[in-house]
């Protein structure tokens, strides 16, 4: 467990609100900013050590090993950083979701375009599977954008489900555990908990994240550890995949009616911004949306090269 200052526990919970605010919208995921800002292979590590030696340590009552073993920390920093982000943030993600989408999308996309970019300066090597491996990843990607939200159940048992999915995609750099909500309709479902503090759903929720979360941190560690290229490629083209569900400009083709009497959108085609007010009524907030987009890209570009820890992430084959 490194020994961290005070000034650095004071950037590494404001990292965890990064990617608390990452994770609570579709199309953007906590893992990049963590992959950005240098903590994400630490983070694996110490998702990875909850594991059989930590329960022996803790059968011996050597809590103070526990926490060493855990690199407790470094995780309760980092989560309180995210959980605080999550539940503060939920409510203005809502009202600009609703009132101000092409602009907040416009942001996403700026963001998103440049992680790509930090992302793929990893890879060390280019080969031809480095390559094919970026191109499935951007397939996949594209591809869970068009899928069709489904209905589902709003039982505990598909709520436990829905957490142990969302957070294995939460972790990947490029894949939006919340775009992972949306897609199990379950969205809005989580972010209506946690503005109106459901303890239960959430409580639920979250016992699935730390299911998926613990058992499938040690598969991904191992793919970047093995495969490091070839995995950074993949994450690459997620990301790149996953541009097409954060354009801001789109016209709703079919709708539903959900639970509660609400109309949302079911299928969505990307429109040009001259198009748009056409098509949809609505103005496209063009000048203020690339003003935004280019915000959002120079806020990971000034993550990437400021961090203190970014040349950790760097791992050679």
């Amino acid at each position: 467990m490194r020994r961290r200052s005070l000034k650095e526990y004071l950037l590494l919970f404001s990292k965890g609100m990064s990617m608390g605010a990452a994770d609570v919208v579709p199309g953007v995921s906590g893992g990049t900013i963590a992959f950005i800002t240098g903590i994400y292979e630490e983070l694996l590590d110490s998702i990875r050590s909850v594991n059989g030696q930590a329960v022996k340590l803790l059968l011996r009552f050597d809590l103070k090993g526990v926490w060493k073993h855990i690199n407790g920390n470094f995780l309760v920093v980092l989560l309180a950083g995210i959980g605080l982000s999550i539940v503060s943030l939920s409510r203005l993600i809502l009202y600009l979701l609703e009132f101000h989408a092409e602009m907040l999308w416009a942001f996403f996309f700026g963001l998103i375009v440049a992680s790509a970019v930090v992302v793929a300066k990893k890879i060390t090597r280019w080969t031809p599977g480095v390559i094919l491996a970026g191109l499935l990843g951007a397939a996949i990607a594209f591809y869970i954008t068009v899928a069709t939200p489904a209905q589902t159940p709003d039982d505990y048992w598909f709520i436990f489900l829905s957490g142990a999915i969302a957070i294995c995609a939460m972790i990947l750099p490029g894949i939006s555990g919340s775009f992972i909500l949306v897609l199990l309709a379950k969205y809005e479902f989580i972010m209506l908990a946690l503005k109106d503090l459901k303890l239960s759903i959430i409580l639920t929720f979250g016992v699935g994240c730390l299911t998926g979360i613990l058992a499938f941190s040690h598969v991904l560690n191992w793919m970047l550890k093995k495969y490091h290229n070839v995995t950074v490629a993949l994450l690459t083209g997620f990301m790149i995949g996953s541009l097409n569900k954060v354009w801001p400009w789109k016209q709703t083709l079919e709708t539903y009616t959900d639970r509660h009497g609400e109309v949302k959108p079911l299928v969505q085609e990307n429109v040009l911004p001259g198009s748009y007010e056409a098509l949809t009524g609505h103005d496209p907030y063009l000048f203020y949306g690339t003003l935004l987009a280019i915000f959002g890209f120079l806020v990971v570009y000034l993550l990437d090269r400021y961090s203190d820890n970014t040349a950790t992430q760097q791992v050679r084959v």
